[in-house]
């Protein structure tokens, strides 16, 4: 069983690394990611965004320890930039990932993972990949040595995949309610094909999550 659980985490390690094949121009650190960032409907309060899909909606919010992350993403939402693509990488146990703008194009599903903006965001590495978090995605650390994350591509962690952590991914926010893990439990489950793309397209829309 050990010899087959590493087996295991090699695999779900390649897919990480593999997930944005293309290397892309890197911000500064410290730098605006994206010129514009809205600001927070609820200051004082964790940003909180809808993911809706095709299988229910994910509630997310995101950690304000990691800004880099959390001001790219948000930004990337006011853009509308997220929406029609899909969860392209589903891996049972492991976790579901998605936000490559490539992914909208079904008819070239070998490219889906190697899509993004033309940027990275400097890492920002401080918290555990445990079942519900969020996590950009990145390339491997022999083209990255500075462990820089996709500008786009995110995962959704469906287990605690603490094999992760030292890795160098950063975790920058997490699923607030149960329904919305039901949902990607969902979608980790669905037929996928060889490259773990789900056979029939997950497609997102992410939205700013209304206040209470």
């Amino acid at each position: 069983m050990k010899v087959v659980r590493t087996f295991f985490v090699l695999l779900c390690l390649v897919a990480l690394a593999s997930a944005c094949g293309k290397k892309a121009e890197t911000a500064p650190a410290g730098a605006a990611i994206r010129p514009a960032v809205p600001e927070n409907p609820e200051p004082g309060k964790p940003r909180r965004f809808v993911i809706e899909t095709s299988m229910g909606n994910i509630t997310i919010e995101l950690f304000d320890d990691t800004p880099l992350h959390r001001d790219n993403f948000a930004a990337l939402v006011a853009e509308k930039y997220f929406d029609g693509t899909t969860f392209h990488r589903v891996i049972p146990g492991f976790m579901i990932q998605g936000g490559d703008p490539n992914s909208r194009n079904q008819q070239s599903r070998e490219s889906h993972g190697a899509g993004g903006p033309n940027y990275t965001i400097p890492a920002e590495i401080k918290r555990s990949n445990l079942r519900g978090t969020v996590a950009a995605a990145r390339t491997g650390d022999e083209v990255n040595p500075k462990r820089e994350s996709s500008g786009s591509q995110f995962y959704i962690n469906v287990n605690d995949n603490t094999m992760l952590d030292g890795m160098g991914y950063t975790v920058f926010g997490r699923v607030v309610d149960s329904l919305g893990m039901d949902v990607a439990d969902k979608i980790v489950r669905v037929p996928r094909d060889q490259r773990d793309n789900p056979e029939t397209p997950i497609t997102m829309k992410v939205r700013v999550a209304a206040s209470k």
